[in-house]
């Protein structure tokens, strides 16, 4: 397995998760090569990718809402040749009743502020026994998720990490967001 790192992917203006935290979330994932998986709120791309290269005989699914985003994250799978990568474009409450499949896991890296209802809409297309994965950076959207998880009978597990890296001629650190990483394993 071939973790791809951030300096590889086409930027653009928009969020991406980085490296250390994309190797975390998709860990947490738990894919294997024939795996179906989603990725809510794609942005650039960068798990969605990914996690392309990890299910090569799967399916993944990329939704995206924001035309910025859209357009580089196209530009990422035609980079890295990920033909196993469908880009859905729309709001995720919008395109989710046209996605008439079932995943093995679900990413969720952006909502919009719609946390809850993209969690319990996407519940449904979920396996049993697999797991739903969500990356914050607010201390409210991850209440929201972690009680809306509980609600639906996931067994749930967060975790919280900063990243710090050495940066210039006295290796000062500078620091990255802390993202909570948040696993359901769906009961």
């Amino acid at each position: 397995m071939i973790y791809i790192k951030d300096e590889e992917f086409i930027r653009g203006d928009c969020p991406m998760t980085k490296e250390e935290v994309r190797i975390l979330s998709t860990a947490k994932l738990e894919l294997k090569e024939n795996y179906r998986v989603i990725d809510i709120g794609a942005g650039t791309g960068s798990i969605s990718i990914q996690i392309s290269t990890m299910c090569t005989s799967g399916q993944v699914i990329a939704v995206e809402k924001d035309e910025e985003a859209l357009r580089v994250i196209k530009l990422n799978r035609e980079k890295f040749g990920a033909s196993n990568l469908t880009i859905i474009e729309g709001e995720a409450l919008a395109v989710e009743k046209d996605i008439d499949l079932l995943f093995d896991a679900i990413f969720i890296g952006g909502s919009g502020g719609n946390i809850e209802d993209i969690i319990r809409c996407y519940d449904l297309k979920l396996k049993t026994g697999h797991n739903m994965v969500l990356n914050f950076i607010t201390i409210d959207n991850l209440y929201k998720a972690m009680n809306t998880l509980k609600g639906l009978n996931y067994e749930v597990e967060c975790m919280q990490v900063s990243i710090s890296k050495a940066r210039g001629k006295s290796y000062m650190m500078a620091s990255n967001n802390s993202i909570f990483i948040v696993t359901g394993k769906k009961q």
